[in-house]
């Protein structure tokens, strides 16, 4: 039986969790680099980094090739890239660096607009609005509720 989805999750944001593993998928995410390059760009060492590229490259992040005696990384696909984007428009809450990442043919629907005023009783109406009962939200076991 496979990991529960959020298990999963949880996995790949690790394997994003390093300063320098992300420091060469923003370089990856420009264009592909040799070893040499990401050395110099990335100011560690030759192991440390080999290290790092292991653990990009069994989570298929990124791929390698040998040309002569120089291994030359890139990335596996674009999503890593947007992935990047979007942590980025988070961070510095530049709106527009997330909407270049959306293409609008696949935009998320716009949210209702909740700011009406509603004349129900909202402690009976459940329907719509759980913030008052919250015994049926429960976190998956091992996780604390709100993570």
């Amino acid at each position: 039986m496979s990991a529960p989805l959020y298990q999963s999750k949880a996995e790949f944001f690790k394997t994003l969790g390093h300063p320098v593993r992300i420091r060469v998928l923003e370089l990856l995410g420009e264009r592909e680099h040799a070893v040499a390059e990401m050395l110099r760009d990335t100011g560690v060492e030759a192991a440390y980094l080999s290290q790092q590229l292991a653990v990009l490259r069994r989570a298929n992040l990124v791929v390698a090739r040998r040309e002569g005696v120089a291994v030359y990384y890139a990335l596996t696909g674009p999503r890593v890239t947007e992935l990047l984007l979007v942590a980025r428009s988070i961070l510095t809450g530049d709106a527009l660096a997330g909407q270049s990442v959306t293409p609008p043919d696949r935009a998320p629907a716009q949210a209702p607009d909740r700011s009406t005023d509603r004349s129900t009783d909202r402690s009976t109406d459940r329907s719509t609005d759980r913030s008052t009962d919250r015994s049926t939200d429960r976190a998956p076991a091992g996780c604390p509720r709100g993570e």
